[in-house]
């Protein structure tokens, strides 16, 4: 059994091989979104709030945070963007950049045990953001890349995951703090990425016994009721030892069938979050106002 947990600075969150799947929300990121990226460049930061109550409300058990606005000071933005999310909620978050700066400010702004996003095999990276990770007593997200590229062949993508699960363990870092990401490619380009991609989940849980997780919209890139697909790629990843991944968890779709996955893999005991979820017994009132409030409240507190 491997367990790797991520805390804020009040809350905890295991994902684990036999325990409920762990969405992590993907919305505060620019990268796609225009109107996001400018608000964030000029330090308008509400569309943030907004997106990182809804997601937590709709279910996301963490979330993402990236800042990768072009031409911005990323570093600011990012330890800006950590500061305002944990205000407004408890959910741990994964702090997501390839800039090691970036890392470095969310990290120093960070309360409790973040999850970095994320570390590849190529050297430099790992020279780069592994100290930055055991300095820190965070856990990383091993992308299953190096300096050749993305493999489509699973078995090299294996071995670059081995190669940094190694690397961390020089570092101090134990594996189950290393999260591996064995990375979804497009299946509208690639036909056989859902099965590459199961096939390499059940080697990484059972040889290497780690965690893991993916960017899961990338399956369905360029394809039409892309909700739809997505949620079926979870259901089939989860069935052969996906973890967590970093998901829209404001698509009913998906979280109806993440919920699912869940009863039928013997993670939600006696149907417990099925039938809270379904059974119209929701948590009522304006969300965003409430994170507000206890945001001022805390502001209060420390003045």
């Amino acid at each position: 059994m491997t367990d790797t947990v991520i805390s804020s600075a009040t809350r905890e969150v295991v994902i684990g091989f036999d325990r409920p799947f762990v969405v992590i929300g993907e919305r505060i990121n620019p990268t796609g979104r225009r109107r996001l990226a400018e608000e964030m460049a000029a330090g308008d930061y509400r569309r943030v709030e907004t997106d990182a109550v809804a997601q937590v409300q709709a279910g996301a058990r963490m979330l993402d945070v990236n800042a990768g606005v072009p031409l911005a000071d990323e570093p600011r933005i990012l330890r800006e963007c950590v500061e305002l999310v944990q205000s407004l909620t408890d959910a741990p978050l994964s702090i997501d950049s390839s800039i090691v700066a970036a890392l470095e400010a969310g990290l120093d702004a960070y309360r409790g045990k973040a999850l970095v996003n994320s570390v590849t095999g190529e050297e430099e990276r790992l020279e780069s953001v592994l100290p930055l990770i055991a300095r820190h007593g965070a856990a990383v997200v091993a992308i299953s890349n190096d300096e050749t590229g993305i493999s489509e062949d699973p078995d090299v993508r294996f071995e670059v995951a081995r190669k940094i699960v190694e690397r961390a363990a020089d570092h101090g870092i134990p594996r189950s703090d290393v999260v591996v990401d064995p990375l979804v490619m497009p299946i509208g380009a690639i036909g056989e990425a859902g099965r590459t991609t199961f096939r390499l989940i059940r080697r990484l849980r059972e040889e290497l016994e780690v965690n893991t997780t993916c960017g899961a919209s990338n399956i369905s890139f360029g394809l039409p009721a892309r909700p739809a697909l997505n949620a079926a790629f979870l259901s089939m990843g989860m069935a052969s030892g996906l973890t967590s991944a970093i998901t829209n968890p404001l698509e009913p779709e998906i979280m109806t069938a993440l919920g699912a996955a869940d009863v039928m893999m013997g993670h939600d005991r006696n149907c417990r979050a099925w039938i809270a979820r379904n059974s119209g017994a929701g948590a009522g009132g304006d969300a965003i106002a409430e994170a507000r409030a206890r945001r001022r409240q805390g502001r209060r507190r420390g003045g």
